[in-house]
């Protein structure tokens, strides 16, 4: 199974551990688990380029949350929710000032997990640089695709297509999801918009970049032969 983004979650209560991580798994992320600050630390600089957010409790054994988060801060600016049962303004100020990007305080409900989770990612999406896959380079800044280091020419619906599958890579898509989601849900044109647009990218992407693939009375799948870096 091929996951949309990877989570690190670091929790020293068991019973919490486990179920956030079933939840967040059934929710499409690969979750990395840690039950006290030491483990927590071997895995993030062992998966630095992987993880792409961590959920961090701040009452942990061996060293706690706050001093994992400023260790964190040396080396990355990956983004960090830290979750706690103290619900102090100085606590969270503390956090924030540490480098927190988000404080959650228990007891919370799975789907609250879910909404800051999203809403961060999305913040942190807005200043990526580069997207990759395969053969496949996106200067996001300037819209720009390189096919092989060289400049691909696309027109502006292309390009949000290209970047819909490559975010979506391995995710089987329907045509009536990319309809809504690259010409937006008020737009009333017909599902057989996308497969023209999909025709005109696959002209595009030949050789080895042939990574659109057709499912039979669905839709569309992305794959590349490596798996997309954001950056």
């Amino acid at each position: 199974m091929r996951y949309n983004k990877t989570l690190l979650v670091v929790e020293d209560e068991e019973k919490l551990l486990r179920t956030l991580s079933d939840f967040l798994t059934m929710q499409g992320y690969e979750v990395l688990q840690a039950s006290d600050g030491q483990k927590a630390l071997e895995i993030f600089y062992d998966n630095m380029n992987k993880i792409d957010l961590i959920l961090l409790d701040i009452l942990l054994p061996q060293i706690n949350g706050n001093e994992v988060l400023k260790e964190i801060r040396k080396n990355s600016q990956m983004p960090v929710i830290m979750l706690t049962a103290n619900s102090s303004v100085e606590k969270q100020l503390h956090s924030f000032s540490q480098g927190a990007d988000d404080y959650i305080v228990k007891p919370y409900t799975l789907s609250i997990i879910k909404a800051h989770i999203e809403a961060v990612l999305k913040r942190v999406g807005k200043y990526r640089q580069f997207l990759e896959a395969g053969e496949l380079y996106l200067d996001l800044p300037a819209q720009k695709v390189y096919r092989k280091g060289e400049y691909m020419e696309t027109t502006r619906r292309e390009y949000e297509l290209l970047l819909y599958f490559i975010e979506n890579q391995g995710r089987v898509l329907k045509r009536e999801h990319i309809l809504d989601a690259v010409w937006g849900f008020d737009y009333k044109g017909e599902t057989r918009t996308v497969d023209t647009l999909v025709k005109q990218l696959r002209k595009k992407l030949t050789g080895d970049c042939n990574y659109i693939r057709s499912v039979y009375g669905v839709g569309y799948i992305f794959e590349a032969d490596t798996d997309e870096k954001e950056h």
